[in-house]
């Protein structure tokens, strides 16, 4: 048996994708049975079996391997494949040429595919919303009297629909020996450990259950069966081949090698190695059973890993040129050129054969929830039975109900019916086995390494679908500089419309520093507040995609109280002071940040205004009005992006002896100036930042950032005192992280009529 060796390598980016899928990407021995495949040939010439491997993005290789196949004229009776290995020989099987696959895998954004959240201007408000509630440094869910994380660490949707799309023309397929190319993929049963050579059925389903990569994406149920990633129990499935009625194997192995001394320096690293010795032997025991009429390729591939999926090109490349390199060894394998012709005019013939003209939809079902949820779904869909079929407009909806956050799998299967040649669509949904309760826990904190700082540990919980009708449950609470509790209650109207309704309560504590124009601390208050409110609401765009609308009525009561006042400030003048108000409210919100954190382009608006009666302990009461209004917009060009922001409120009646309603200072808030120092009732802020992405990374954040901000502001007390030429300015210069527990700053602020030093900020300005 020619064997060609390669070069080791060891590990590069993407840790617990790479880490996981390394260790998976050496067989096992155990195989399931399977039908034997018909393999009819034109000659008598041996039935030639392609066997490929797993071994996450180092498969694109296999890419590079099927192109030299196709130059060196071999002909492929029949292939098999595990995980990335069953995804390629899959989509080749089902009618793609190489050059085809390699374009179609090269147009793919990787990184975007196996992102966990959908993209951020897709989500509904309240999703969005949960963005600028806090950084969470850990998010579980609450289940059947435990907490619960995620089943895998990334989404598949994306690979769903994309696998779907590919393979749309096998959906009436009885089995995979009506591909082109008959084809068998190989899954672990993980509930016995057993391997599944799946030869029929789902054919995008069955290569998602063959990359289930344990930890990483979450097991796939097919016909009952609980299926994760091949490679844990046959990597290399030669067996599977042989019994197929292959009679000469082509198998590739890109198996990532073992790790060197220097990466096992750690528990997981000792793992992942401990994983890939026990493996390792199974790949050796599948390869002893190759003949000497068999044929080997081990490309090397270098310390590129089994998560580098950013290096596609690279990869195939190296596939190709190394297939290239041994073609010597491929010339027994090598057809007549009639007869390879023969060969690939047969697979052009039977994909056409598949690849049937689509008709209209019959009927759209829902499966996985209940018939009340599955009605309440089918109103926000375009799709709807009656119209012709329109795979991007069925992927279009599926991502609107990806987006609510709720499901783990989003996928569809068309069925066609054979007579009327009209289709039926399924659409599959699975809910997130860690909800429908979801905890978070986040933290921001500042300081400016003189002595001032506060921090803030926060603790969201949200329940969904507290009924069929869509309610939601929101809870927040707050711990530190301020204390705090939400809760609201949120319940949709109406299928047609998304009108909705919201009960809320809201009571917070928090110690305000008062100064003086110069900057002097003066005096410490207590504020403390509660309110209650309803409000019926208006959601704007596919399921509150672009923001929503409110009107209600708030009741609420407040206090102030000094706790210390500095000697030079009597303690008269700040009496304590209690107030209640009762009025209506109006409010709107539209986000539309590609992202929370150092966006790059969008805008967010947000507008309140409250409006009614205020009385006072003494029973005496008044008018009053509140209004707030708060702007983003974000722009990049290249590699640098500008953030406008601008901030807008008044308050009227305020009652004599309480605080100022309103206040600027710290981190571009008018950087420079303490936390509360410019305060008052009527207010008005701007601010142009800047940064650019660097090309560097550093730890656990995702990406690092360099800028800077100008800002300008004030607040007055009356309104007559409102005056352009009163405006403080401030600014700041800055090195960002966007962090696993949120935005971190490390800034030189600077003020006029402040001060200029270092300043620490974990959170959003």
């Amino acid at each position: 048996m020619p064997i060609i060796h390669p070069f080791p390598g060891p590990l590069h980016r993407l840790l617990l994708i790479g880490l996981t899928s390394a260790a998976l990407a050496l067989p096992g021995l155990l195989s399931a049975a399977e039908p034997p495949a018909s393999i009819a040939t034109a000659a008598p010439r041996p039935v030639v079996g392609l066997v490929l491997s797993g071994g996450g993005a180092r498969g694109f290789a296999h890419v590079g391997v099927l192109k030299a196949l196709e130059a060196a004229q071999v002909p492929v009776d029949l292939i098999v494949g595990t995980s990335m290995g069953a995804i390629i020989g899959g989509l080749y099987a089902s009618g793609m040429n190489a050059d085809e696959l390699e374009r179609e895998m090269l147009a793919v954004d990787w990184g975007d595919l196996f992102e966990r959240r959908e993209p951020r201007q897709f989500l509904s408000q309240r999703r969005k919303e949960e963005d600028f509630e806090l950084s969470p440094v850990l998010q579980l869910g609450f289940r059947d009297g435990e907490f619960r994380l995620p089943t895998g660490a990334v989404s598949t949707r994306s690979l769903e629909k994309l696998l779907r799309r590919y393979t749309l023309s096998t959906r009436h397929l009885a089995t995979f020996d009506g591909l082109p190319t008959p084809f068998r993929a190989v899954a672990t049963d993980m509930e016995t450990g057993q391997a599944v050579v799946m030869a029929h059925g789902d054919l995008a389903a069955a290569l998602r259950a063959s990359m289930s990569v344990p930890g990483v994406f979450a097991p796939l149920e097919v016909d009952g069966q609980l299926l994760g990633d091949g490679g844990l129990v046959n990597n290399l499935p030669v067996d599977v081949a042989r019994r197929m009625g292959a009679e000469l194997i082509i198998a590739v192995n890109i198996g990532t090698p073992l790790a060197g001394r220097d990466t096992l320096g750690s528990v997981l690293g000792i793992t992942a190695q401990m994983v890939n010795i026990l493996t390792e032997q199974n790949v050796q025991a599948s390869i002893a059973t190759l003949t000497k009429e068999d044929l080997l390729l081990l490309p090397p591939l270098g310390g590129l890993t089994s998560a580098d999926f950013n290096r596609a090109p690279e990869l195939v490349k190296m596939g190709n040129d190394y297939a290239q390199s041994i073609s010597e060894a491929l010339v027994r394998f090598t057809a007549a050129p009639a007869r390879y012709q023969q060969w690939t005019t047969a697979r052009r013939t039977q994909l056409e054969a598949n690849t049937q003209r689509i008709g209209r939809l019959t009927s759209v079902r829902f499966e996985g929830v209940s018939e009340e949820r599955a009605q309440r779904l089918a109103v926000t869909l375009d799709t709807a039975a009656g119209l012709r079929v329109d795979v991007p407009l069925i992927e279009g909806d599926l991502q609107k109900l990806a987006a609510t956050g709720d499901y783990e799998r989003v996928d569809y299967r068309l069925s066609r019916r054979e007579n009327s040649g009209e289709e039926d669509l399924t659409i599959r949904l699975r809910p997130n086995d860690w909800g429908p309760n979801y905890l978070r826990l986040g933290l921001d904190l500042r300081t400016d390494f003189q002595g001032r700082g506060a921090f803030n540990l926060r603790i969201s919980h949200n329940r969904h679908w507290l009924n069929e009708h869509g309610a939601e449950w929101r809870n927040r609470v707050q711990l530190g500089e301020t204390l705090g509790f939400y809760s609201e209650i949120y319940q949709p109207l109406d299928t047609a419309s998304e009108r909705f309704a919201a009960a809320y309560v809201d009571a917070s504590l928090r110690r305000v520093e008062l100064f003086s124009a110069n900057g002097d601390a003066l005096a410490l208050v207590q504020r403390r507040g509660i309110q209650v409110g309803a409000d019926v609401g208006w959601p704007m765009g596919l399921l509150g995609n672009l923001g929503d609308m409110r009107m209600g009525v708030v009741a609420s009561q407040r206090r102030t109280t000094p706790e210390l006042v500095a000697g030079l400030v009597p303690k008269e003048v700040l009496k304590s002071v209690g107030w209640r108000e009762l009025g209506l409210r109006a409010a709107i919100i539209s986000d539309q940040l590609d992202f929370a954190n150092f966006p790059s382009d969008g805008y967010r608006l947000k507008g309140e205004v409250v409006a009614g009666r205020r009385s006072f302990e003494g029973n005496s009461s008044t008018s009053f009005t509140r209004m707030e209004g708060t702007a983003t917009g974000v722009k990049t060009w290249g590699v640098h992006t500008f953030n406008l922001g601008a901030r807008f409120a008044r308050a009227s009646q305020i009652p004599p002896g309480a605080i100022d309603e309103y206040s600027l200072g710290g981190f571009q808030q008018l950087s420079g100036y303490r936390v509360g120092q410019v305060a008052g009732n009527y207010l008005l802020f701007g601010r142009i930042t800047y940064y650019q992405r660097l090309p560097v990374r550093i730890g656990v954040a995702r990406a690092l950032f360099a800028g800077g901000s100008l800002e300008a502001g004030n607040a007055w007390a009356q309104s007559r005192d409102i005056s352009l030429d009163g405006l403080r300015t401030g600014g700041s210069l800055f090195v960002g992280a966007d962090t696993g527990i949120g935005p971190l700053y490390l800034s030189l602020v600077s003020a006029p009529r402040g001060y200029t030093g270092l300043y620490l900020f974990l959170g959003r300005p």
